[in-house]
């Protein structure tokens, strides 16, 4: 998901300054459905995997029926709202009337192609539910492949093919996510017999869906809070000019590729949370939350030594831009000391989740985000200008890390007596 947005950025950024900063101001509005899409992934991976460990494989396959229809749904709310209101998004995101037109190229068939996005991540989110992460990555990886190899084509043109700029990233993006669609409905109906077409009641249904919203919307809700909180500061950034919002983009996508392993293992973490729960083996849960704690904290120590290091060489794959070079240099080289912690936030928001927790999870990020993160930001900013901001997201990274870890073992010994 990661090297689709970094591949994008790449090949966008070579169009110009324009350009680059346009596709990093849909980077936040994205994220924002994506972070819904990952709630209802999160609470159908919470029944279906608790269902399996319960050894309860027919009522894991309806749940995973009726989730994808949940899904269904869900694409078509984000299509409607999304594609009639893109223009008053942006603007108020604090996007120039010019990058406007550059915007809605790209949004405009982002949002056409939103089925392809959450239906194969529903789908994908029970696959993992088994204890199966290997298809869900191939699916991903082959989609990855396809996005990178039309990506040159349709954004520069080649022979018959047209140039289609900014809109061709889009395109990219649409026909390979297409592919996801295909292989996760085939894995889930022909492999792992998840797929069911009896007959399922009115009130199954709407029991199976009040199940998965209960986790999935708080959740949802509690991950939008920073793509939003993003938003916000990329309309402060944006008051420093397009330099700061398209180098803002570069840093946040490289953060995402650095801590994708990370991101990885909290999706790792809801299936054997669920199944571990419903199999009443929480003594297992509390030891896999350490053990991926001390590993978040070692990764995140790696990943700020290499970034520190090697910062203005990423940045200048992407642009060749001095300003944005030199402001993407200092975001790699302030931000990626709190990484480790981070994941650490990531980590347990998926544990809290799945053991049906979301309100914690939730507050958590809250307090993260809106009343550490964002008053440090425009603090920041008065004192320190671009850099500011900067450090105010390294602090809250660390405190909101040290704060979830301390809440998920307190509330794990409480389950346990």
């Amino acid at each position: 998901m990661v090297a689709f947005n970094l591949v994008d950025m790449f090949y966008v950024g070579k169009l110009g300054q324009r350009e680059l900063a346009a596709l990093s101001f849909t980077f936040p509005v994205v994220t924002v459905i994506f972070s819904m899409v990952q709630g209802l992934g999160i609470g159908a991976t919470a029944i279906v995997s608790k269902s399996i460990g319960a050894g309860k494989m027919s009522r894991a396959a309806t749940e995973t029926t009726n989730s994808l229809f949940l899904g269904v749904a869900m694409a078509l709310m984000f299509f409607i709202t999304g594609l009639g209101s893109i223009d008053f998004t942006f603007e108020s995101l604090g996007a120039e009337p010019d990058l406007i037109p550059l915007i809605k190229e790209y949004m405009e068939v982002w949002y056409f192609t939103v089925l392809f996005v959450v239906v194969p991540f529903i789908g994908n989110s029970a696959i993992r539910a088994t204890g199966d992460a290997k298809i869900p990555s191939m699916i991903m990886l082959f989609a990855v492949f396809i996005n990178a190899a039309l990506d040159p084509l349709l954004i520069f043109g080649w022979g018959p093919v047209p140039a289609y700029g900014v809109k061709g990233a889009a395109l990219a993006t649409a026909i390979s996510r297409f592919f996801t669609l295909i292989l996760s409905l085939y894995v889930l109906y022909f492999k792992k017999n998840l797929i069911v077409f009896a007959f399922s009641t009115i009130s199954s249904v709407v029991k199976c869906w009040k199940s998965i919203l209960i986790i999935g919307i708080p959740t949802g809700l509690s991950r939008m809070i920073t793509p939003i909180s993003a938003s916000i500061i990329t309309a402060l950034l944006a008051s420093y000019g397009e330099y700061a919002v398209a180098a803002y983009g570069i840093g946040t996508r490289i953060e995402f590729l650095t801590a994708s392993l990370l991101i990885a293992l909290s999706a790792s973490v809801s299936p054997f949370t669920g199944q571990n729960w419903g199999a009443n083996r929480i003594d297992r849960i509390q030891k896999a939350l350490k053990i991926s704690g001390i590993f978040a904290v070692i990764w995140g120590g790696f990943a700020s030594i290499f970034l520190f290091i090697f910062a203005e060489n990423l940045a200048g794959i992407f642009s060749n831009d001095p300003q944005i070079i030199e402001t993407t240099k200092w975001f790699l080289t302030i931000v990626p000391v709190s990484f480790g912690f981070q994941g650490l936030t990531l980590i347990v928001n998926s544990n809290l989740n799945t053991l049906n927790r979301p309100l914690t999870a939730s507050i958590l990020i809250v307090i993260q985000m809106f009343v550490i993160y964002i008053p440090l930001a425009y603090l920041g900013s008065e004192v320190g200008g671009i850099n500011g901001i900067f450090f105010a997201l390294l602090v809250a990274y660390l405190c909101g890390g040290t704060l979830s870890y301390f809440t998920s073992s307190i509330s794990l010994k409480r389950m346990i007596t």
